[in-house]
Order: structure tokens, then C-alpha cells, then sequence
């Protein structure tokens, strides 16, 4: 009998733990946690201004968690907010040059590691995967969705 429920629980649990695990350790250097990581790496990505509420989207981390990293990211200047008439959270955040020095070490790690991790499969394999990936998070989701009507 097909154990897809195990598997693909298991599997799932077992890969975010490893990627917290991979995130903490290739951190340590630059002391920093995974929310901050997630705020330089999609700052440089974006390779402009985003907001608090940009960087919750796109991370999938929590609001809070976003405000505390932007606060040490901000205090240790890796960041920077020139605003200061709006609504902080609606603020546009701009990376400072020690943040996008960092940032590009990030990347170059974010990439690595994920070349690494899919490095037994071909281009069409890995377009395959993360469509169904995809596919699967987005058919959760919206069960999800369901729970809240």
C-alpha cells in the first residue's frame, strides 16, 4: 500500500528543519537569525525599496518577526529607513552598503545550498518539481481558505 500521508509529512517536516538547520549554521559567521536573513536576501533581491508589509509577503514570516528584524537590522545598520513621515510599517527599506555586502554573501550561500540540494536532478526534473511543489502548496492553501469562511 502507498504511504503518500507518511511520506509526504515526513518528507516536508524533515526539509524545514533541515533548511533551519542549514540557515542557523551558515548564519552564525554574520550573526544573524533567520527572519533577518530573509529581510537582506529579498531586500537585495528586489534590488530596491520594499516595506515591512512586502517583507511578510514574500518571506512567509510574521509581522512581528519582521518588525523585530527590521529593528536589529536597522540598529545594526544593514538597513536603512528614510521615511519618517509615514507609517513605519509602510515605510520603504533600503539596504545599507554593509547590508548589501552581506546580502551578496547570502545569496551566493542561498544559491549554493540550492543547487547542492537539487543536484541529482536535470533542468526538466527541477521545472517539474517546483511547478508541483507549487501546485501542492497552492491546493492547501486554499483548504485553508475554506476553515475561514
Amino acid at each position: 500500500m502507498e504511504q503518500r500521508f507518511e511520506t509526504f509529512t515526513i518528507q516536508i517536516a524533515k526539509i524545514s528543519r533541515y533548511i533551519r538547520k542549514i540557515k542557523t549554521e551558515e548564519m552564525a559567521e554574520f550573526n544573524l537569525k533567520s527572519p533577518h536573513v530573509s529581510c537582506l536576501y529579498y531586500l537585495y533581491q528586489k534590488d530596491g525599496e520594499m516595506t515591512a508589509t512586502d517583507l511578510c509577503e514574500v518571506s512567509n514570516e510574521d509581522k512581528a518577526a519582521i518588525s523585530r528584524s527590521i529593528d536589529f537590522l536597522e540598529n545594526n545598520g544593514y538597513i536603512k529607513c528614510e521615511s519618517k513621515t509615514e507609517k513605519r510599517y509602510k515605510s520603504p527599506l533600503f539596504l545599507t552598503e554593509k547590508g548589501r555586502t552581506v546580502a551578496v554573501k547570502i545569496t551566493d550561500k542561498v544559491d549554493n545550498i540550492v543547487n547542492i540540494a537539487s543536484a541529482d536532478m536535470t533542468m526538466e526534473e527541477r521545472k517539474k518539481f517546483y511547478k508541483n511543489l507549487t501546485a501542492i502548496c497552492n491546493n492547501l492553501r486554499k483548504i485553508c481558505d475554506n476553515y475561514e469562511e
